[in-house]
C-alpha cells in the first residue's frame, strides 16, 4: 500500500477526534446484577469508527473513501506496537512476581481447550452444525489458529469456513466482548485479579488490550501488576499456543465432534456464503519488519495520534513526549530483531521482549525509563487502535457478519468465554 495513503491527514485526524472524544467521556460503569459492565474509552472508539466505516454507510464516504478504510487495516498492526511496549514495560520491574507466580502462567494455556468445551457440544447439539464446528470451536480463532486450519483443511472448506466466520465476529466485537467479560468478573470478586489478568493473553493484541485495560480500570490500584501479568501470558502464548492448538486442542475437538454424533457434509447455512469463495479472499497481513522505512514512517504518525489522544487521561504533551519516543525506540528495535531473527517470533512478541529488558532493575537507565513512561496512560494509546479497527472493517466482513446469522453470533461469544474463563480457572488454581 502507498505510503501516501497510510499517511493521509484525514484518517489520522479523523482517528484523534474520535479518541479524545471518547476519552473525553472516560469510563463508565452500569450495574448488572451482581456485578458491574464497565465501558471504555475504546469501546466508543471502535463503536464510532464502525458507524464512520464508508462500507456501512456510503454518505460518510464523503470525507472518508473506501481507500482509506482499506488503509486503517495496516494500522491496527502498527499502532497496537507502542501499546505492547508500554504493556511490556510493566513486566520488567514486577519480574520476581512473574517468575514467583510461573507455574501458573504456562499450564494456564491449557485452558484454551474452554472453547470446544464450552462452545461445541451447543454447536453440534443445538444449533446442528456440520464440520465447520470444528473450525469455529478449536480456538480462539485468532491469524495462527487461522493458518493451521488453512493447511489442514483448507479456508474454502467447511472447517475453514467455522473459522474464519469465528474470526469476522472476533474482528468485529471480539475485543469489546473481552473488556465486558474481564470488567464484569472483576467486579463479582469471584477470581483473583491476577488469574483474571493471565486469562487476557489468550487473545490477540486488541483482545488482551481492551482486557487487561478493563481490568486495570476495575482494580486502578493494581493496574501495573495486572498489565504485567496480561503481557508475560501473551509473550508465552506466542511460545506455545500453536502448539497447544495443533497438537492438543484440534485433535480434541475432531475427536468430541465424532463422540457427539456430528456428521461429516460439506457445509450448513452457516457458511454457505463463502463456498464459492477463494483462500485468497481471506486476510493477509503484509509483515512491518518487511518494509522498516516505510514502517517507521507510519509508526511514526501512529505515536503522534496516541500522544495526543493521552492529553485527556494522561499526560500533558510535553511531559508525555519522552516516554512515546521511547515506545517509538522500543518497537523500531524490536521491528529490525524481528528482521534480522534466524527464526520468525511476531513483532509483537519481540517488541515485548526488548520493553521488558530495558525495565528490568539491572538494565542501565531502568528507572528513568520507568518514570518516563509513567506520563503515558497505556488505555489512551490503545483508544485510537479501536478507532482504525472500526474504520477498516471491510465490506467482505460485514457482509459475512450478515449472512453468518445468529448461529456463529452465539458460538463465537461462546468460544470467546470459554478461552477467557477455562483459562482464568486454570490460573486461579495454581496461583
Amino acid at each position: 500500500m502507498p505510503l501516501s495513503q497510510l499517511l493521509n491527514w484525514r484518517l489520522h485526524l479523523l482517528v484523534v477526534v474520535l479518541s479524545l472524544l471518547s476519552e473525553w467521556v472516560g469510563i463508565l460503569k452500569i450495574p448488572l446484577g451482581p456485578g458491574t459492565l464497565l465501558l471504555l474509552p475504546l469501546f466508543y472508539a471502535f463503536v464510532l469508527g464502525v458507524l464512520l466505516n464508508p462500507h456501512l454507510f456510503s454518505g460518510t464516504k464523503r470525507f472518508l473513501p473506501e481507500s482509506l478504510s482499506q488503509a486503517a487495516t495496516p494500522l491496527i498492526l502498527i499502532s497496537i506496537m507502542p501499546f505492547i511496549a508500554r504493556f511490556g514495560s510493566t513486566i520488567g520491574p514486577a519480574i520476581d512476581q512473574i517468575i514467583s507466580a510461573g507455574p501458573a502462567l504456562i499450564l494456564q494455556e491449557l485452558g484454551n481447550l474452554g472453547t470446544m468445551l464450552v462452545a461445541l457440544p451447543v454447536a453440534v447439539l443445538v444449533l446442528k452444525m456440520g464440520r465447520e464446528a470444528i473450525g469455529a470451536t478449536y480456538s480462539i480463532a485468532r491469524e495462527p489458529n487461522i493458518a493451521i486450519i488453512s493447511d489442514k483443511y483448507g479456508l474454502k472448506g467447511p472447517e475453514g469456513i467455522g473459522v474464519m466466520g469465528v474470526y469476522v465476529v472476533g474482528t468485529m466485537f471480539g475485543t469489546l466482548w473481552f473488556a465486558l467479560m474481564a470488567g464484569y468478573l472483576a467486579s463479582l470478586d469471584w477470581f483473583d485479579p491476577r488469574a483474571l489478568a493471565m486469562a487476557c493473553g489468550v487473545g490477540s493484541g486488541s483482545m488482551v488490550a481492551a482486557c487487561s485495560g478493563a481490568l486495570a480500570g476495575a482494580a486502578p490500584d493494581l493496574a501495573d501488576d495486572l498489565l504485567a501479568f496480561a503481557g508475560a501470558s501473551n509473550l508465552l502464548t506466542y511460545a506455545t499456543g500453536l502448539y497447544v492448538s495443533l497438537f492438543i486442542a484440534l485433535p480434541m475437538a475432531e475427536w468430541l465432534y465424532r463422540r457427539l454424533g456430528g456428521r461429516s457434509r460439506a457445509t450448513s447455512s452457516v457458511g454457505a456464503m463463502a463456498a464459492n469463495g477463494n483462500d485468497a479472499d481471506f486476510p493477509s497481513e503484509e509483515r512491518p519488519e518487511a518494509h522498516l522505512g516505510k514502517t517507521a514512517a507510519v509508526l511514526a504518525m501512529a505515536c503522534v495520534v496516541g500522544w495526543i489522544a493521552n492529553t485527556i487521561n494522561g499526560a500533558s504533551l510535553i511531559d508525555a513526549l519522552p516516554g512515546m519516543i521511547i515506545l517509538y525506540v522500543m518497537t523500531l528495535i524490536g521491528l529490525v530483531i524481528t528482521r534480522a531473527a534466524p527464526f520468525y517470533l511476531p513483532g509483537v512478541a519481540w517488541v515485548s521482549l526488548v520493553s521488558i529488558v530495558m525495565t528490568l532493575p539491572f538494565f542501565p537507565g531502568s528507572g528513568w525509563i520507568v518514570d518516563q513512561l509513567a506520563a503515558v496512560n497505556f488505555l489512551a494509546i490503545v483508544t485510537p487502535v479501536l478507532a482504525y479497527a472500526g474504520l477498516a472493517l471491510s465490506r467482505r466482513e460485514f457482509t459475512m457478519f450478515r449472512q453468518t446469522g445468529w448461529k456463529l453470533i452465539i458460538i463465537s461469544l461462546l468460544v470467546f468465554t470459554g478461552t477467557y474463563v477455562g483459562s482464568a480457572v486454570v490460573a486461579q488454581v495454581l496461583l
